[in-house]
């Protein structure tokens, strides 16, 4: 199995993050996940590459020329691969994965998660989309995306196909025995 995380290239102000992500790193590999993420050796990104790299696992990372020019590529992983834009690295990793995560981040990993559940949700993928709620760094999204829910914007079928856990064990089991909904997005004719 290969699983995606979506994270920070930052560290964050909390060292809880980049704790856990080494903790997700570890869990990973010690399950005997391959790693896919966008190939940076900074930041959480960095950390959770690190952690797997350390325990003998195998790391892919995908990355823009243009961010490889900047050397923030990491130097260690098993397999990097470069490509011509951020549209070819996320196609990519999608294809090269078998689920995803996101780790605590900013617009980029905000922006990589909600596309590619917006997949799931369109039936592009049955691949699992998950979160790893570090320290509760995701409680306050959860909490808006049950709002919306409320407010008719998104079927609850589909508000549940995204998983949340606190930590990497139990969030590899909910992934594990993730089943996706039967259900598409569209509405029926003559629904608003």
């Amino acid at each position: 199995m290969r699983l995606c995380v979506f994270c920070g290239s930052s560290a964050g102000q909390d060292p809880i993050y980049v704790e856990t992500a080494r903790l997700l790193g570890t869990t990973l590999a010690r399950n005997g996940i391959e790693l896919v993420y966008g190939g940076a050796s900074v930041g959480l990104m960095g950390a959770v590459a690190d952690a797997v790299l350390a325990e003998g696992g195998r790391v892919i990372g995908v990355m823009p020329q243009s961010l490889v020019d900047k050397e923030i590529a990491h130097a260690g992983l098993s397999d990097l691969r470069v490509v011509g834009s951020m549209h070819e690295r996320k196609a990519l990793m999608a294809e090269l994965s078998d689920g995803f995560i996101a780790l605590p981040g900013g617009l980029g990993t905000f922006e990589e998660l909600f596309e590619v559940w917006t997949w799931a949700q369109l039936g592009y993928h049955r691949k699992p989309c998950a979160l790893l709620n570090a320290a509760g760094f995701y409680d306050k999204l959860t909490d808006f995306l049950d709002d919306v829910v409320e407010r008719g914007f998104v079927k609850p079928v589909h508000r549940a196909m995204l998983i949340v856990e606190d930590e990497p064990a139990a969030l590899i089991d909910a992934i594990r025995h993730y089943e996706p909904p039967q259900v598409t997005k569209w509405i029926k004719a003559g629904e608003r």
